[in-house]
Parts: C-alpha cells; structure tokens; sequence
C-alpha cells in the first residue's frame, strides 16, 4: 500500500512536497509491485470498479451456468483478482493491465451475472457463503490457478479483511511526505467499528529510503497467537 504520514489513502487530499509528486510516488508503488512479483494481485470491489470500465450487458437468454467456479479458456498468471460479493462489476474486457481477470463471489449472485461474466471472458469462483469467504477462495485459487504469491493492494477494507483473518504473511506500505489531516480521514486500512486490536501484530522487518522523499516500510505480520 502507499499513504500519506499520517495513514492517509487519498494522494489527492493531500498536502503538496517539494520533494515528489503522486505520480512520483505512483511509480515508486508500480516498482514495488513488479519487485514483489505476486502470481496475481488482488483488490475490492470499489477498487476494481475504477479499473473495470464496462456496463451491465445481461444475456437474452441463459441455459446452463457453470457454478462454483469458471476459468476462462487460456487463462495464465499473473491474474488480476477481485472480491465482488453481490456481482455488481461489469468488465469491458477480460483483462485489466494485461493481467486475466477472476472474480470471487458470494453464494447468492444470479446466474444471469455469472452468464455475463463468463460471455465476457471473465473468470470466477463462487463461495459456499453468502461473503466470500476468504480462507476458501485463496485455496481454490492455490490449487486451480496455481496462485501461491498474492499481492493485496487495496481498498483499505478488503486489506483489513485479510488481516482479522491471518491472511497477511508480509505488509509493505510506501510512506509519503505529504499529509491528509482531514476529521474524516480515510486511513490505507480499515477493520469495522472495532478495528484490528487483539486480531493481529506487526514486526518491523525493514526500512528503506526510496527517491522522492518515500519510505518504504516493511513488516512482519502474524495473528495474536503467533501464527
């Protein structure tokens, strides 16, 4: 992830530094994320909303839909990965950044989206719940896409998400010099009302000075108990 000083998400609510620019710091972020070299990355839906581009194309007509999971002939890592609970995306195409797309749904999405997404190339794994569950999904995505590096990156609630549920082996955040200070701040994570006290602990690893006045923190991430 990439913040500002004082956690901020939004680059673009931030204060201005002389020594870098968001999109200075957009490529220090686009650096980490090749240095990482995750068999597919994977963000929220509000996230992948800003990238996916299409509108809701609902077939005529649908027969036979292919449930819990479809993979699109042809598909390889790395893959572009989104939690999209109710079905609400619409892919213009079946790739994002060059990277194939798959979608993790909860168990309630209609056929009629899940025909949709598979007319547009679109790969998906539904849960067995009514969320997706997280734990399940990540298994099926090991041992049918062979996906055993992935890279969260976003929004602040899937990555909160990922560490209540010990899902988090390793957490990077590039730090900026900029500042958001606004009440209503949106922080790079983000746990419910509650928060993530008492579900997980961080260990400083590594701290690195990047260009453009950027730190790169690195930590450690276990559970309470350890693992």
């Amino acid at each position: 992830m990439s913040s500002s000083l004082d956690g901020g998400l939004h680059a673009s609510r931030c204060t201005k530094s002389p020594d870098g620019t968001s999109k200075d710091w957009a490529m220090l972020y686009e650096a980490l994320h090749d240095r990482l070299a995750g068999d597919a990355w994977l963000v929220g839906r509000a996230t992948m909303a800003e990238m996916a581009k299409g509108e809701a194309n609902p077939l005529a007509a649908v027969s036979t839909v292919q449930r819990p999971r479809h993979f699109a002939k042809g598909i390889a890592k790395p893959f572009a990965i989104t939690v999209d609970t109710r079905g609400e995306l619409h892919f213009g195409e079946p790739k994002i950044a060059g990277d194939d797309v798959v979608v993790l749904l909860g168990r309630d999405v209609s056929d009629t989206h899940l025909a949709e997404l598979a007319a547009s190339g679109v790969s998906y794994i539904v849960s067995a719940e009514e969320q997706v569950d997280l734990k399940a999904a990540l298994r099926a995505l090991r041992d049918d896409l062979g996906v055993t590096r992935l890279l969260v990156e976003g929004g602040a609630a899937i990555i909160g998400s990922f560490l209540a549920e010990s899902l988090v082996d390793e957490l990077n955040v590039i730090v900026t010099p900029t500042l958001d200070a606004r009440t209503d701040m949106q922080a790079f994570v983000s746990y419910g009302r509650d928060g993530l006290a008492g579900k997980t602990s961080l260990s400083l690893k590594s701290c690195d000075r990047l260009d453009h006045g950027a730190v790169l923190l690195c930590y450690d991430v276990r559970s309470v108990d350890g693992r």
